[in-house]
């Protein structure tokens, strides 16, 4: 009997450890892409918060230049995309790659959408919630050589003083302070390094990375 718990218990720890691990993306297309340089377009917001999209695009430049890429300044992308008539994040992202770089001079463009940016209210606490899509596609092809989803959640946790009573007006207050105030951009700052690291969902790096440049990419894709 002890035999068959023992054999039982393994098999379950062994196929949890199996679907916790997540399945290695296929980098060929990335590769054959090879990009050099990226522009980050405007935002498609999903959410309720108008002021998310703007929030949001200025955490992205640094983490993807971090993995050795020239970013366009997002700003300025902004602006001439709008003298080109695509003033709305959803027309820029609708419009063929290839002509977006055109413009610019890039090699590859990273579309984010924002699917969710909200605070929602429960039992004396107040839960934060940030996710975005986020989708490169290559200037020449228009095809997809990169993509990741992320969901972050934050519910501040509060100490005890040993009082309840006080506690429990604390946590009242605190819910309050954060449904009034969200503070949102230190989860999106998290999302954007989680998505982007690598190893992991994020992708290889690039030229300005130097010796790891085409070099931490698995030999097979690099064919």
């Amino acid at each position: 009997m002890l035999k068959k718990v023992i054999i039982a218990t393994s098999l379950f720890v062994f196929l949890n450890g199996c679907a916790s691990i997540p399945t290695p993306k296929n980098y060929k297309k990335f590769c054959d892409a090879n990009p050099l340089s990226i522009l980050i377009v405007p935002v498609v917001n999903r959410s309720v918060n108008v002021d998310a999209p703007d929030y949001f695009l200025s955490t992205l430049p640094i983490p993807v230049a971090e993995r050795g890429y020239y970013v366009f300044p997002v700003n300025l992308v902004k602006r001439m995309l709008e003298d080109e008539g695509l003033s709305d994040a959803n027309l820029v992202h609708t419009a063929e790659p290839s002509r977006l770089c055109d413009l610019f001079g890039a090699d590859a463009v990273l579309y984010v959408t924002i699917e969710r940016w909200d605070a929602k209210y429960l039992v004396l606490a107040t839960q934060v919630t940030v996710e975005f899509d986020y989708v490169m596609k290559d200037g020449r092809t228009n095809d997809i050589i990169w993509q990741d989803h992320k969901q972050m959640v934050y519910t501040p946790q509060n100490s005890s003083s040993g009082n309840p009573l006080a506690d429990l007006i604390v946590m009242a207050v605190s819910a309050a302070i954060t449904k009034a105030a969200p503070n949102y951009m230190p989860l999106s700052r998290q999302a954007n390094g989680e998505v982007f690291k690598y190893p992991g969902p994020g992708f290889p790096a690039g030229p300005y990375r130097g010796s790891e440049y085409r070099k931490d990419i698995p030999t097979a894709q690099l064919k």
